[in-house]
């Protein structure tokens, strides 16, 4: 059963150790608790086609601010909860007057889902490693079901898009992707992004993507020797155009000089 399509109530195993997360267990079998594709490892587990994020504690989200209060920055973390972040999970004393001088509305942040209650009110903190305010870079939005097909297995496919586009990238649970890096390669990163979403769906996905950026690779190195063939181009027909000006500045003084030995001859003859 690799990368099969399911549907809600479908028998998936009749081993109950097999059941993994979008799975539920009935009378000692396995059935499929949603709508999507499975993904068999050590566990059998349903990869969602769609859906909202629900937050998790502990997961890693990405927030952009778009409200204020005298305590609590609030966040939009792509969700229909927001999060709120209270000046106490700020890594240093917050006083109030100085809160928008730290997070202003349209602000965002790599921040982690310190608690979700019954009511799912929402705690974020930034209490932690690598949580921090995003300076540049972009943001990228893909489906929170299709998060764990950009990061891959043991995280083999952000590694590799890391390694392959000489980007940062950060993935957020909640769907939201930042990445930093030159221009080029930011859209180098997009495209393989965009790439694995269309085809989340098929088997060796990390080959199809390494190949991918291979191929693009390449073409760069073909554009940049192109580049270079046209400057060395450019620049010999500036060498002929300026050894073309000296020649003809060399003839120039030669005329001058034979009119000026001409006129010193004159001048003698006068003088004899």
């Amino acid at each position: 059963m690799d990368r099969e399509i399911v549907v809600p109530g479908q028998l998936l195993s009749e081993n109950t150790n097999e059941s993994g997360s979008g799975t539920y267990v009935k009378e000692g079998k396995v059935y499929s608790l949603l709508y999507g594709v499975t993904n068999v490892k050590n566990r059998i587990s349903v990869i969602p086609f769609s859906g909202k994020y629900i937050p998790s504690r502990k997961d890693f989200v990405i927030g952009t601010v778009f409200e204020i209060t005298s305590s609590n920055w609030i966040f939009d973390i792509g969700s229909p909860y927001d999060g709120l972040l209270h000046v106490s999970e700020y890594p240093r004393r917050v006083e109030s007057s100085m809160m928008r001088e730290i997070f202003n509305i349209g602000d965002c942040a790599i921040l982690r889902i310190k608690d979700v209650d019954a009511s799912m009110k929402i705690e974020l903190t930034l209490r932690e490693k690598g949580l921090r305010k995003i300076k540049g870079g972009r943001l990228l939005e893909v489906p929170p079901s299709k998060v764990p097909r950009v990061i891959g297995h043991n995280g083999s496919m952000v590694s590799m898009l890391k390694k392959e586009t000489d980007c940062e990238i950060f993935v957020g649970q909640n769907g939201r992707i930042w990445i930093n890096g030159k221009d080029e390669n930011m859209d180098k990163l997009s495209e393989a992004v965009d790439m694995i979403i269309r085809e989340s769906h098929t088997s060796g996905l990390t080959d199809k993507i390494s190949q991918f950026l291979e191929v693009q690779k390449e073409n760069e190195m073909d554009h940049e020797e192109e580049r270079v063939e046209e400057i060395d181009a450019d620049l010999e027909k500036t060498v002929e155009t300026v050894t073309s000006e000296d020649e003809e500045d060399a003839e120039e003084v030669e005329k001058i000089d034979e009119t000026s030995k001409k006129v010193d001859q004159l001048l003698d003859t006068e003088e004899n």
